[in-house]
């Protein structure tokens, strides 16, 4: 999953106001736009930098002094998060305030990039010449990390030849410092035995205060111990400032809480890494009290770093800003439990809306997960139905009738081949997952020959009824757990579903029927009967919740950094 960022506080938006500005376009004003946006437990935060070029031109002196506004919908409104500078004379700005937002993979985050010509000291946008704007989704700049495109009108027309450039970076020390620590000749602090020492690490905080940030184990009846490797977020170490003084004090350990004091020293995670290709760096440790009551103290022992490694905690989006595609496949139940179609009863029937509860699955996740593929070309498949013009049941076929290229373009795409392909088909059994599971498998295991962090395989499947091949499914999820991939399963319907949720692996290890365990827990399944009631973007959510920790475990666990990564 993301990594972690503190616990600033987010600006909450409230008594959003609506504005009518010039060419009948509504926007939303905020009464305190500054801030990041989004709650507060978010796991990320993504600053976005935007320069412009070929504006429009609204004054007759002199030229625009363009300034940028950034809007996220919430709650159905497009509410101001934060505005830049205003610069002077210029129709190629380059902003230098940036924007600073919460990023949340199983949102769709919908941004909105408004350019106004300043033309008074007014905060009401209505005030001022609109130059044009730009809107997308959070997701698509990230999955980009850049993107340039043109401006547009109210109305829809373009803005002249303006264009805008966004560029996402994530705020983040996603470093890590792993040390490996041993002490030789401590002084002995038992009347019976030896010490038992262990290791507090310590940083200075703005009050001036210590903090403690690491101990380590104890290491019983020694002088001379060894403690296990560590690793802690440079961040909580050093607040990533290498530079910055580290104190580590050294006790042996008693019973009653009542801790020895052995020694101490200062250092630096500068100095620290000296201790690299083999070269051990040692520290005396010293007891203030003694060295001032004996002219003839020299240590109580040394401290020795053995190693000192720093390496990057690459997060979730680290990879997709890296270049790392999700693809997705969507694989679609056919059987006949599902009812006829026509039959306003049967969960495959089209209400006059235009939706199912399939197809509702289909848009909650695929309307996140587009943004992040470049080319959104999505096999489609089916499983369970009869085909023409033999009648054969096939347990994985193209939704669209061409085995060749089963690719559908965009959500919109599948869900075009879906309602075409309903009355052509004959829904009938039983409820297969291992071949289309199987199916994807074989992509992902072809994705593993490139030996880089460049594609990641996500499986829907969406289904009403117990799976048939429970065996067979076990054992390609099994398999499955070794590559980059994730299945989702949402179960719609009424039907009993505790077979999926023996799949989805959160409470136990899945076994295969050979007894083989599960690299990893790869399933996610949610029944949609929950969700019926709640609000569209909760079942995506919920389904979506799960991945990007399963994205970042599976390269960790290949030792893939991102595709385009900076060195720690």
């Amino acid at each position: 999953m993301c990594s972690v960022f503190g616990t600033q506080k987010s600006i909450e938006i409230e008594d959003c106001l609506e504005l009518l500005l010039p060419d009948s376009m509504a926007y939303t004003l905020s009464p305190t736009p500054s801030g990041p946006a989004g709650p507060q437990e978010c796991v990320c935060r993504v600053e976005l930098s935007v320069s412009c070029q070929n504006l429009l031109d609204r004054d007759v002196a002199s030229k625009s002094d363009p300034f940028c506004v950034l809007f996220l919908e919430i709650n159905g409104k497009m509410c101001e998060i934060d505005r830049t500078e205003t610069t002077v004379n210029n129709l190629n700005p380059v902003f230098a305030k940036k924007f600073i937002i919460h990023y949340h993979f199983e949102e769709v985050q919908k941004l909105k990039f408004a350019m106004f010509d300043q033309d008074k000291s007014s905060t009401q946008l209505y005030e001022h010449d609109f130059l044009g704007e730009f809107c997308c989704t959070l997701g698509s700049i990230v999955s980009s990390k850049k993107i340039m495109r043109p401006l547009t009108l109210g109305n829809g027309k373009p803005a002249g030849k303006g264009t805008i450039l966004i560029t996402a970076q994530e705020l983040s020390d996603n470093r890590v410092i792993t040390l490996s620590m041993a002490g030789r000749k401590l002084d002995k602090k038992d009347l019976f035995g030896k010490s038992d020492p262990f290791l507090e690490f310590y940083k200075q905080g703005d009050d001036g205060k210590w903090m403690l940030v690491h101990r380590t184990e104890v290491i019983k009846y020694t002088l001379d111990p060894v403690w296990k490797p560590f690793t802690v977020p440079l961040v909580s170490l050093c607040d990533g400032d290498i530079d910055k003084v580290i104190k580590v004090l050294c006790y042996d350990y008693d019973n009653d809480g009542g801790h020895d004091f052995i020694g101490e020293f200062q250092t630096s995670v500068l100095k620290l890494c000296e201790a690299q290709d083999g070269r051990s760096v040692e520290v005396e440790c010293i007891n203030p009290k003694k060295q001032k009551k004996k002219r003839s103290y020299k240590n109580s022992g040394i401290i020795i770093v053995k190693s000192c490694r720093i390496a990057r905690d690459y997060s979730f989006l680290d990879y997709i800003l890296g270049g790392c595609q999700l693809m997705f496949t969507v694989g679609v139940d056919f059987t006949a439990s599902n009812g006829n179609p026509r039959d306003p009863s049967s969960l495959h029937y089209i209400s006059p809306l235009g939706m199912n509860e399939y197809l509702s699955a289909i848009w909650a996740v695929g309307q996140i997960i587009q943004d992040y593929d470049s080319d959104k070309m999505f096999p489609a498949l089916g499983f369970g139905a009869q085909l023409p013009p033999d009648w054969k049941v096939s347990h994985e076929f193209a939704i669209n009738f061409n085995p060749t290229n089963p690719f559908c373009s965009g959500v919109e795409g599948i869900v075009q081949a879906y309602s075409a392909c309903l009355p052509h088909i004959r829904f009938y059994g039983p409820t297969n997952f291992s071949p289309i599971i199987n199916h994807v498998a074989r992509f992902a295991a072809q994705a593993i020959e490139q030996d880089a962090a460049a594609q990641y395989f996500i499986l829907l499947i969406i289904t009403d009824g117990v799976i048939s091949d429970m065996d067979e499914t076990r054992h390609a999820v099994v398999q499955a757990s070794k590559l980059p991939m994730s299945i989702i399963i949402i179960g719609v319907g009424n039907a009993d579903f505790a077979a999926m949720e023996f799949l989805d692996g959160d409470n136990r290890i899945l076994r295969s029927y050979t007894g083989e365990e599960a690299a990893r827990d790869i399933v996610q399944f949610v029944p949609f009967r929950e969700f019926r009631n709640a609000p569209k973007e909760t079942l995506s959510k919920a389904v979506l919740a799960e991945l990007p920790q399963q994205v970042v475990q599976y390269f960790k666990h290949q030792n893939l950094p991102p595709i385009h990564s900076e060195t720690a």
